[in-house]
């Protein structure tokens, strides 16, 4: 009689898969809470400390570990002194395992988790039946994943496990302990020091990375060129985006994504858009409604929203989708649609329409690969702190003035350097962005607000790191712009003070740069 042993942490589907096993002639042996689980559904169960001759101790920390289970695991059926050995020693082989892990992950994903309660869902015995088991896959079925049930089933009745599907699900035991082992690496990595006894943000000694294929993408920035979408695990972001409707996402497309993701989250309490071109808003505004958000945003550079990506920070309306219908969009972004919003875009059959929840990421790095390696630095989140921030010039902003700065200051932190935005009445007039000097940014944004018909006469700018000459600001002057926001320095702020004295400009300096390379 073929032997399986079961002990799962998540028990969907294992009473229907022992009961198909049960079936099918073979014996189940099982531990714990599992083998309650099934004997409660009426299926005959071996308890494991049978198997071994040794009860369950310490809370459940040992039970599997012993000769006769993975003895039964890792004895190369070929091989005559392997079998010879289970003889000797009354051990009887095991075909099949199904085991999935101690929930880690999701125990440390909630708030308030101690380290001592996470040490308690490491899981010991799990990884070592199934590295056991994946090692011996030419004898052994292992299954970690309760989606595969079926598959097994359906190949033992067809006459047996195979081979291919044998090593196939081998490959997701040791993807599956390496990205567990990693998890908790990381996060007691993060918390060995005690809580507050490190900086969180500070870069770890060294980073294990397990990223799960999320999705193939049609191709990657350019047509032959392969690409997927992997996922770490963490929650928020593009890793809980759903695709209501349109063609098959792209590499350039998911980037521009996370680009309106970042340009909304300085708005979590005021309605806001933001239309995306090559991972760089060229428009974002408030509005009291969607629809007024949406026209604001596109009316900053109408000519280069043609082909964006348009984001929402709420749910997104049929009175602003039919607006949008009016333009060439390659996908749009909301936390929510309303159903009858749903209905106007998918009219469109290419638009892809995606819904991503609006809920800060976790803690974490940002990542750019190099040849050879990676660079890692902490998570860039607008901080709308102004206790740092201090009036340089002679006059200081006007109130009116101020709420277009900080609104500017929000705006520009998505914007690519070197990145200079103009702005008034809570929206963006003209942004110059991924020019190789700063007064070059400066005259851009001028030009493009100006090319879309609106009067730069009293609005501000803001600029995300320092000026490194005057020009910047003279140009600025000479537009109309009457209050500059920037970090200040630069050797030469006194000189860029100066100048916007000279113009009769406000400028506050924030003590903190928002430079996006």
């Amino acid at each position: 009689m073929p032997r399986a042993l079961l002990s799962v942490s998540d028990k969907r589907g294992i009473v229907e898969f022992a009961r198909e096993l049960a079936g099918l002639g073979w014996e189940i042996v099982s531990t714990g809470g599992t083998a309650k689980a099934l004997a409660a559904a009426g299926i005959t169960v071996t308890p494991v400390e049978k198997v071994t001759g040794f009860p369950e101790m310490m809370d459940g920390r040992v039970k599997t570990l012993h000769p006769a289970v993975h003895g039964g695991l890792l004895a190369r059926r070929q091989v005559r002194g392997d079998l010879m050995a289970l003889e000797r020693h009354g051990i009887a082989p095991i075909d099949l395992v199904a085991v999935n892990l101690y929930p880690f992950r999701e125990t440390v994903a909630r708030a308030g988790v101690t380290v001592e309660q996470a040490i308690e869902q490491i899981d010991i015995g799990g990884p070592s039946m199934l590295r056991s088991a994946a090692k011996n896959h030419e004898a052994v079925t292992v299954v970690v994943e309760p989606a595969d049930y079926a598959r097994v089933v359906d190949a033992l009745r067809a006459g047996g496990v195979g081979p291919e599907l044998r090593r196939e699900l081998a490959v997701k035991v040791f993807r599956e302990t390496a990205s567990y082992d990693a998890a908790i690496a990381q996060w007691l990595g993060d918390h060995a020091a005690g809580e507050g006894a490190a900086d969180p943000d500070a870069p770890p000694p060294f980073l294990l990375l397990a990223l799960d294929r999320r999705q193939a993408l049609r191709y990657g920035e350019n047509p032959d060129q392969k690409a997927a979408f992997y996922v770490t695990g963490e929650s928020g972001g593009l890793a809980d985006l759903s695709q209501l409707g349109g063609k098959e996402l792209s590499f350039n497309n998911i980037l521009d994504l996370d680009a309106a993701y970042l340009a909304l989250d300085p708005w979590p309490d005021s309605t806001a858009c933001v239309v995306i071109k090559h991972t760089t808003p060229c428009g974002i505004a408030l509005g009291r409604t969607t629809l007024e958000a949406y026209r604001r945003a596109l009316a900053t550079d109408p000519v280069s929203a043609y082909g964006s990506v348009v984001g929402f920070n709420t749910v997104l309306d049929a009175e602003t989708a039919t607006a949008m219908a009016e333009l060439f969009v390659e996908a749009v972004v909301a936390p929510s649609f309303h159903p009858e919003a749903l209905a106007v875009l998918r009219k469109k059959k290419n638009l892809r329409i995606v819904e991503v929840p609006r809920r800060r990421p976790e803690r974490s790095l940002d990542f750019k690969r190099v040849r050879g390696g990676f660079l890692a630095e902490s998570h860039m989140r607008f901080d709308p702190d102004e206790s740092a921030w201090k009036t340089a010039t002679r006059r200081a902003p006007t109130a009116e003035e101020l709420d277009d700065l900080r609104f500017a200051w929000a705006a520009v932190m998505s914007v690519k350097s070197n990145a200079i935005l103009v702005a008034k009445d809570g929206r963006a007039l003209g942004i110059g962005a991924g020019q190789m000097s700063r007064v070059d940014s400066s005259m851009l944004a001028v030009h493009k607000a100006r090319a879309a018909g609106h009067d730069v006469t009293g609005a501000v700018l803001a600029s995300d790191a320092f000026f490194p000459f005057r020009d910047g600001v003279d140009e600025a002057a000479k537009a109309g712009v009457r209050a500059i926001i920037q970090p200040g320095g630069s050797v030469r702020d006194p000189e860029v003070v100066a100048a916007a004295d000279e113009h009769g400009l406000a400028m506050i300096l924030t003590g903190k740069r928002q430079f996006r390379h």
